[in-house]
């Protein structure tokens, strides 16, 4: 997702990218040079991971220390996201805007691609090998259904191999399950 806003006469381009490694994040503010490279800065934050314990960077790239990356990154959190990239290209136009001027151009930059964003909730999962008599098969469908969980793969033998991935806040629930009906479990 991009947007374009203007704030005397410096014109700010935002990108928003999904990233899930520092790589990622990386080549995206390399693509945003290689496209723009006569732009003035190329400033970016971004947020990987549990936004209460991720790993974070921003840069300032030329601008006065604190007046783009960190604002980018602020409005990142405020908006309770992670996984995500956002780049704001810069061309200079000609008025100096000062420290905080600088400050609330990046943030309504970052602010101006963050504020259309869909959230995308990742619910942590487990997946497992559940190996049981014919008889059992349809109880563990029936828990998958009730549990967000979903069988992935199927193997008939001498017994049934379930393959199953749920939500990890259902993991004990399974294993209780499992040691009640005498299922054999373990998890890939």
């Amino acid at each position: 997702m991009d947007r374009e806003i203007i704030i005397n006469k410096s014109r700010f381009i935002t990108w928003l990218r999904p990233v899930t490694h520092r790589d990622e994040a990386m080549a995206i503010v390399e693509q945003a040079r290689t496209q723009y490279p006569d732009a003035s800065h190329h400033c970016y934050a971004y947020l990987l991971g549990n936004p209460a314990s991720a790993q974070a960077a921003m840069n300032d790239d030329g601008e006065p220390s604190g007046t783009a990356g960190k604002p980018i990154f602020n409005v990142i959190q405020h908006k309770g996201l992670s996984d995500v990239l956002v780049v704001v290209i810069r061309y200079f136009g000609g008025v100096k805007l000062g420290a905080g001027g600088l400050v609330r151009a990046y943030a309504a930059a970052a602010e101006a691609v963050l504020s259309d964003v869909k959230r995308v909730e990742h619910v942590p999962q487990f997946s497992a090998s559940l190996v049981m008599a014919f008889a059992l098969e349809q109880r563990l469908r029936h828990w998958a259904d009730q549990h967000q969980g979903q069988v992935m793969d199927v193997e008939y033998g001498q017994q049934v191999t379930l393959k199953v991935s749920a939500p990890l806040a259902h993991f004990e629930d399974l294993e209780a399950l499992c040691a009640a009906e005498q299922i054999a479990m373990s998890t890939d």
